[in-house]
């Protein structure tokens, strides 16, 4: 587990990889707000990278900071002209990934 950190005011766009998996072979970002309130984004290991993304640098400014971005990507930003992670199928074939939101409260606390 990494250290967990307060959000603040810091801007964040950024793709993470080399994530860290369980023994489930899932990688987990842990949102905490709060006593006892949190949030769980799960990815199995057909995504090798996580997006979070604070918005601060959207046009509009009324939608700066409404929200926090957190987007399992099979593949790296710009892998259209990279080539990195990109996943290219053949008709007839597939591809198969998973992911999922585990919210969490603690007891006496919702």
């Amino acid at each position: 587990m990494r250290k967990q950190q307060p959000l603040g005011d810091r801007h964040i766009d950024v793709a993470y990889t080399q994530l860290r998996r369980d023994a489930d072979g899932r990688a987990r970002v842990r949102l905490v707000r709060g006593e006892g309130r949190a949030v769980t984004l799960w990815v199995d290991d057909a995504y090798p990278y996580i997006e979070v993304f604070t918005g601060d640098t959207l046009s509009e400014a009324d939608r700066r900071r409404t929200g926090l971005g957190v987007e399992p990507m099979t593949c790296a930003p710009d892998a259209f002209n990279s080539g990195e992670g990109l996943i290219t199928l053949e008709p007839g074939q597939t591809h198969q990934a998973r992911w999922g939101i585990d919210p969490s409260v603690k007891e006496g606390t919702a």
